[in-house]
């Protein structure tokens, strides 16, 4: 097979590809990515052709709130009655607008090279969904928190006027978006989707970047009190070094400082051993603790094995990560599909959501999590299905399946 995959987004989106593109890869395909600058290194050490040849995507900040998606007006019925959040129509009309016109212009172009059998997708690339109902090959979008989050029928308006300004039919069916499914990594019982369809789930990876180990200090570190690992993702740190010096952040994302500066001090006051992974943030005038450590950035998926708590922004790959290992969270949501995942993770009972990130009430509800036996139940059960499910290498079949 020849594969075209597609990656975009902040470098947590890689890697949620990156285990199909190396399954693939390791069967025989031949797998190429489409990437933006900030991806193309999360495949820098695998056997697949990187194109660093999508523009970057920033979300916008500066459009109107009521801007229905696709940039159409404001009255436009499909933006009268949807009940989005304003910052989450911002994102679809940027998704449906004239970043997808440019990424559908340059995947052309890629395409007539690679000439796929089959694409993979990002969650929040339509072009690549556009360009292969013009190709009539099968698509299905990575595991994402966009799929999970945003009714098919409010992306359906937008979709329809790009596919009639490439001269496609239009569609009458929101799930035209993934008409052959999608990916995930977590059993059905416990998917943070929102909305059904044919899914493809395979077992999550702990293995991410071959080469990264867990540093000699951690091994150092006291073993007779409870391991918490708190980590704020990589999307708001990639935005603040791809925005412009003083630029604000775009609307509906809070200063990712704000989330780590609450865990060093609520985190100071627990007694526990502590690591803090900033991202390359800095907490300039913070002392934390002599048991709370910082560093830029760990091999997360490593350290989850052996953590008793996760602090987390609510990232969908975090989530899928501390399932997969059996971690229990506290989540401190920011922007996107985040509070949506911090409520299904305490629909679920596989840890909480932090409303208070005040120092004490922050250190007392990690302490409730760490000694809830009824939440250490749960986590457990849910890692179980999550390793039950089929290893990632059955996609190369399934793939071939949908071909044929």
């Amino acid at each position: 097979m020849r594969v075209l995959c597609t990656s975009t987004g902040s470098p947590s989106h890689g890697r949620a590809l990156l285990p199909l593109a190396r399954a693939l890869a390791a069967a025989g395909h031949k797998v190429t990515v489409a990437s933006t600058a900030e991806l193309a290194p999360v495949f820098a050490d695998d056997d697949v052709t990187v194109n660093i040849c999508l523009p970057t995507m920033i979300p916008p900040s500066d459009a109107p709130a009521d801007a229905a998606p696709g940039d159409a007006p404001a009255t436009d019925e499909s933006a009268a009655d949807d009940g989005l959040d304003p910052h989450v129509r911002k994102m679809l009309g940027l998704l449906t607008g004239d970043h997808a016109l440019a990424s559908h212009e340059v995947l052309t172009k890629v395409a007539r090279e690679v000439r796929p059998d089959v694409i993979i997708r990002d969650g929040m690339d339509v072009a690549a969904c556009l360009l292969a109902e013009q190709l009539g090959i099968p698509h299905l979008p990575i595991p994402s928190g966009l799929v999970n989050m945003v009714d098919p029928a409010a992306m359906l308006p937008g979709m329809n006027r790009l596919r009639q300004g490439l001269g496609l039919p239009v569609q009458d069916e929101p799930g035209s978006l993934y008409p052959y499914g999608r990916f995930d990594y977590l059993p059905a019982e416990y998917s943070f989707s929102r909305y059904p369809a044919t899914v493809l789930s395979y077992r999550q990876t702990t293995l991410v970047d071959r080469t990264a180990g867990l540093p000699d200090w951690v091994t150092r570190l006291p073993a007779d009190r409870p391991l918490v690992f708190a980590a704020v993702g990589t999307a708001l740190p990639m935005l603040q070094t791809v925005l412009p010096e003083g630029a604000p952040l775009p609307d509906g994302m809070t200063d990712p400082a704000v989330m780590l500066r609450a865990a060093v001090a609520g985190l100071s006051q627990l007694d526990c051993t502590a690591i803090v992974a900033t991202g390359g943030i800095l907490l300039d005038g913070i002392e934390p603790a002599p048991h709370v450590h910082l560093t830029d950035r760990i091999a997360q998926p490593l350290l989850l094995e052996c953590v008793d708590l996760f602090v987390t922004h609510g990232g969908y790959n975090s989530i899928r990560e501390a399932v997969r290992t059996g971690t229990p969270m506290a989540v401190v949501p920011n922007f996107g599909d985040q509070p949506q995942n911090a409520e299904r993770v305490q629909e679920l009972g596989l840890g909480r959501q932090l409303a208070d990130l005040g120092p004490d009430a922050f250190a007392a509800a990690c302490r409730d999590i760490l000694t809830d036996s009824a939440t250490a139940t749960r986590v457990r059960r849910a890692q179980r299905a999550a390793l039950a499910l089929p290893d990632v290498g059955q996609v190369s079949a399934d793939l071939k399946k949908l071909i044929g």
